[in-house]
């Protein structure tokens, strides 16, 4: 330190008693104290012209606030020839050095938060801002740096850093959100000189209340309500509750700088970028510098508060902030009137879910949004396989439709490309696909290509399955044909029992109840005038009430079928793509290889993309002068997002999340039936669960009133579930993919209260 002491007495009148460093994370910065005890920070930077140009304008700023407000802002010291800042060499290098009063306090990271502390910081940092607002400088107005949360989108690319990609995906939904909601509006909001970073290891407290402020190193030209939010984005660490904290901050700094409502109105996902920002830059320079601790002090707060982030509606959040600023918040169009809308041209078949519809205005992964400001659990949409929202999933949408969008008549990369990644995903000899639109499309296809390459019309279907809502399958949708508003089975159809071990007439779930069911099939068939030319069933039947077939069950079927020169079809629309959890399909769980795979519903996490899957020899024979087209199907953009969901459920270990929470899901409910007998039954697999509900565990009469009670009142406590099965007394739940054992916590507390008070 004898260099930097040398450097401090030629430049300053101070006598230097000792020179400690400091923690930092850009620039050197040390401690100075003196012969009589007063303390000073003392600041290196690389010497260029810009630096000298900043930072003589930020000691300018700074001399002008700490004249106004003493103590509150660091002093800048004069050199001895008069001037903020000194050149000098340092080590070797030239540096540019300055001095500043050292501030006391304790830091907002540790200090005793409450209402009246957050509210000073509020009034604090729009005291400053009053000031700044009104400043000017060329050198702070040219300065462009990543810290800039105008500049965010700058530092998408290096999400990349972040190696867990459960985490990085949350950060990439943000910076996707952010372009979409705060970047249309940057040319509209108010811009200033703002300090830029106050984050709880900046901001001084004393006396229970938000005393002074260090650290103008980041200081920028940039939008006025970047600073609240910045500020915003480090006070909300550790709470429980974010918006509570937030409100007094916001009321502090509106008290003093009048927020405008476009401010209001992005604030939500500023602090979020502002998350992003420190999260990215984190991960980002932990990779160049992976010893330097400080970098990485405030990560695992970081992560936390985004998650709970997530977990608050955006509508709710500006409905707080209007609300903090005494602005009353836009009122949403009431539901009624939105309903009356919607019935004005859409027919009433089109049914909507619960006895209090829901008016949805967003999602993200296993949250969904109201326009009212309610933010849901979703334990229920399996179309959103991957999560809603993922915004690798929407990225790749967004680009290809940019680029190109056309039919399976021209040739494109990315249908190949595709085709080949999604069948990697099959056991020989499944090697072909084509594509379509919809399960309902795929199961219709199917059935063509079944009856096309056996010359037969005859099909086998289960009890309660659910094929689609084309006319041919309705006709394979005993679901459907089979309840009100259905018509006469068709003469093509044979209906064979559900082979359910718990209602059925075979309970024996080793493999004997498998075989069983799979005699009464062949009975069937040898009692039919017509050989058939196909067998179609889900591995789990969904609209049943989330029956699994009865162990071994196919694995008998599969060769009655093909003896007497049928095939055999495994719907997968529901069950496919990782959701049971041990296997990838759900035929694999019962050892067995189908001739012909329905895949929809997740597919395309939401976009419209079904697909057949078969084998060579089937391809060929329906390749019999007849052109197969379907104008949107394989085009472009759907194989772009088809890929994106394989990758993500890849990379981010979706398969095996189904399984682990999957199966703490079901032992927790387990738990639950052990308490309630109503319960009768809990079955699935990964996350695809059914939990039947009875009167009577003997008699296993229907309970279709509790489970739509259960259901409603679910729906009250923000959790989204649904009922089903041919007595719609059956609570079915299929998340997206990244539902969690906490969210499944939730669930099953929530049931839990229902069944107590019920």
């Amino acid at each position: 330190m004898e260099e930097l002491i040398k450097i401090i007495s030629d430049n300053y009148s101070i006598k230097v008693k000792s020179v400690k460093e400091l923690e930092g994370y850009a620039n050197a910065n040390f401690k100075v104290t003196d012969q009589q005890g007063k303390s000073y920070v003392l600041k290196l930077h690389q010497l260029n012209e810009s630096a000298t140009a900043y930072y003589t304008a930020e000691s300018s700023m700074l001399f002008e606030l700490s004249e106004k407000y003493p103590n509150r802002f660091q002093h800048p010291l004069q050199s001895i020839d008069g001037g903020f800042t000194i050149k000098d060499d340092y080590q070797g290098k030239p540096v540019l050095l300055r001095m500043l009063n050292w501030m006391d306090g304790v830091f907002l990271k540790d200090a005793e938060p409450s209402q009246k502390m957050y509210y000073s910081f509020g009034k604090f940092l729009g005291e400053m801002d009053r000031e700044l607002i009104n400043q000017m400088d060329v050198a702070i107005e040219a300065r462009r740096i990543d810290w800039d949360l105008n500049n965010l989108m700058n530092m998408q690319n290096k999400s990349r850093y972040i190696s867990d990609p459960s985490k990085r995906k949350l950060v990439e939904y943000f910076f996707l959100q952010y372009k979409e909601n705060v970047v249309p509006h940057l040319p509209f909001l108010r811009k200033s000189i703002i300090q830029n970073d106050a984050n709880d290891w900046n901001v001084l407290t004393q006396d229970g209340l938000v005393s002074g402020i260090i650290d103008f190193g980041d200081m920028v030209h940039s939008c006025l309500i970047n600073e609240l939010a910045i500020a915003l984005a480090y006070a909300l660490f550790h709470k429980e509750d974010p918006l509570k904290w937030a409100v007094p901050i916001i009321e502090g700094y509106h008290k003093v700088v009048p927020l405008e409502n476009n401010e209001l109105d992005v604030l939500y996902w500023l602090i979020a970028g502002r998350l992003c920002m420190s999260l990215v830059g984190s991960a980002w320079s932990g990779s160049e510098d992976p010893e330097n601790e400080y970098i990485s002090v405030s990560e695992k707060q970081a992560w936390n508060l985004i998650q709970k982030w997530l977990e608050i509606n955006p509508v709710y959040a500006a409905q707080v902030f209007y609300q903090a600023a005494g602005i009353p918040p836009a009122k949403p169009e009431p539901l009624d009137v939105s309903l009356d809308k919607r019935f004005r041209h859409i027919s009433a078949v089109q049914s909507v879910s619960y006895e209090q519809p829901i008016k949805m205005q967003s999602a993200a992964f296993q949250y969904m949004y109201d326009a009212y400001g309610n933010t849901f659990l979703d334990a229920y949409n399996n179309i959103p396989h991957v999560g809603h929202s993922h915004p690798k999933v929407v990225e790749a949408g967004q680009k290809q439709m940019a680029k190109l969008n056309t039919n399976t008549r021209y040739i494109y990369d990315q249908l190949a490309e595709y085709s080949e990644k999604l069948i990697s995903k099959f056991p020989t000899p499944l090697n072909k696909v084509l594509f379509v639109n919809s399960g309902s499309a795929a199961s219709d296809l199917a059935i063509r290509l079944a009856q096309t390459h056996t010359g037969k019309k005859d099909v086998v279907v289960l009890e309660h399955g659910y094929h689609g809502h084309t006319r041919l399958g309705i006709d394979i949708s005993h679901y459907k044909f089979g309840r009100k508003g259905g018509k006469e089975q068709a003469d093509f159809i044979l209906k064979v029992p559900i082979p359910d071990t718990y209602r059925g007439q075979f309970k024996n779930n080793d493999g004997a109840a498998g075989s069983q069911y799979a005699a009464q099939l062949a009975e069937l068939i040898s009692g039919s005038e017509k050989p058939v030319a196909a067998f179609i069933a889900e591995p789990i039947v969904g609209c049943a009430g989330q029956v699994p077939l009865a162990k071994e069950y196919l694995k008998n079927v599969y060769p009655i079928i093909r003896r007497q020169g049928g095939v055999c079809i495994s719907d997968e629309v529901q069950t496919g793509f990782g959701r049971m959890g041990s296997t990838f399909w759900g035929f694999e769980q019962q050892g067995v290889v189908p001739d012909i795979v329905v895949l929809g519903k997740p597919m395309g996490n939401g976009h419209p993309l079904a697909a057949v899957v078969t084998t060579d020899e089937i391809a060929e024979s329906f390749d019999n002068g007849m052109e197969f087209f379907s104008s949107f199907g394989g085009n472009p953009v759907s194989c772009a997002i088809g890929m994106a969901v394989l990758e993500a459920i890849e990379e981010e270990g979706l398969q095996h999340n189904a399984l682990e929470t999957g199966n703490y899901f079901m032992n927790k409910l387990r738990e639950l039936q052990n308490l309630y007998p109503v319960i009768g039954d809990v079955r699935g697999s990964g996350l695809f669960i059914g939990m039947e509900l009875v009167k009577n565990t003997e008699t296993l009469e229907h309970h279709a009133e509790l489970a739509n009670y259960i259901k409603n009142r679910m729906r009250e406590q923000f959790i989204l579930i649904s009922t089903d099965g041919p007595m719609d007394n059956i609570i079915k739940m299929k998340p997206p993919l990244c539902f969690n054992k906490q969210n499944a916590d939730v669930v099953v507390e929530s049931i839990e209260e229902i069944l107590k008070s019920s």
